[in-house]
């Protein structure tokens, strides 16, 4: 590729290289493109014509801040939204700077906005393993009995293994039989080994015994009725009926029970190294999170139990 000179054809470029050699999955790339898209659009208003590599190098920290800002009052996008956007423009800097000799230090010497502290929710114990059973049963449901072995292997997986539902359904045919430890690619198609326990293996095994449709090795494991890949759809719509069924908040969605899985462990004497791993986080501070929801509830069971509380 010839090198880039508009600062659109720079962010084609990295787009690409997202793909190839940051393996950033489809959604990151798409949001990428999209923050720092809106940030070349603003740009062309802001310079008075589209703007180039050259002009890049040339910006203000000013130049940011007015862009931020006028996402916040003309867009109205959340903190959180604005400081994603902030974290895109950032990863294209850097990439300027590393491919493209286009650095400017100055430009990013901007204040991020800051994202709202918000806890994951996770269920109690209970209520995960209740929601697990239910849909293994149907409650009184006319559904197939491989179609609800099937939901409660996939519910076992986000809660007995910590998976992300993109993970549990990117399982193949070679899954199985559930082996002792499973090979998981997550975000970026980084590889973890994240071990199952004797319950989730014989959740899996069910389903495949129970499942009408055939796996190959490389075909997926979770099938819809008809027998193509299980649609993410048809998992949350299971959680919003479980939800009704045993009085759920709005926020007991399938990664609610990811989240379950990392609070519950750390709550039994888990560390935070090894959930982290078993998480697939890149960042020990995207795990540390975990350690307010624990310490939220010690705070409650003191309060409550405490004499002179």
């Amino acid at each position: 590729m010839s090198t880039p000179h508009t600062a659109r054809e720079a962010l084609q470029e990295f787009a690409v290289w997202l793909e190839t050699e940051r393996r950033a999955s489809e959604k990151t790339i798409e949001a990428y493109q999209r923050d720092i898209g809106n940030f070349i659009s603003f740009l062309v208003e802001h310079l008075g014509g589209e703007p180039h590599v050259s002009d890049l190098k040339k910006l203000s920290r000013h130049d940011v801040v007015a862009w931020l800002a006028r996402r916040r009052t003309e867009d109205n996008l959340a903190a959180s939204s604005r400081a994603r956007a902030a974290s895109s423009l950032r990863a294209f800097y850097r990439f300027l700077d590393r491919r493209l000799d286009a650095a400017n230090a100055k430009a990013m010497m901007f204040e991020s906005p800051r994202r709202p502290h918000r806890l994951p929710r996770p269920l109690p114990e209970k209520l995960a393993a209740e929601a697990i059973e239910i849909a293994g049963d149907g409650d009184g449901d006319d559904v197939a009995e491989w179609v609800l072995a099937r939901d409660a292997a996939i519910l076992s997986l986000l809660y007995g293994a910590g998976l992300r539902l993109s993970e549990a359904l990117s399982l193949t045919g070679k899954d199985t039989p559930a082996p002792d430890a499973l090979r998981v690619y997550g975000k970026g198609r980084k590889v973890r080994i994240v071990p199952l326990i004797r319950v989730v293996r014989e959740a899996i095994n069910d389903y495949r015994k129970a499942c009408p449709y055939p796996a190959a090795p490389d075909e997926p494991l979770f099938r819809g009725t008809k027998g193509g890949p299980l649609n993410p759809r048809l998992v949350q719509r299971l959680m919003e009926k479980l939800r009704i069924r045993l009085g759920l908040p709005e926020t007991a969605t399938p990664h609610a029970l990811r989240h379950s899985f990392a609070t519950h462990l750390l709550a039994n004497g888990g560390d935070l190294r090894s959930i982290q791993a078993l998480l697939g986080h890149a960042s020990l501070s995207t795990t540390q999170i975990y350690t307010g929801v624990d310490a939220a509830r010690l705070m409650k069971v003191h309060a409550e139990a405490h004499p002179r509380a």
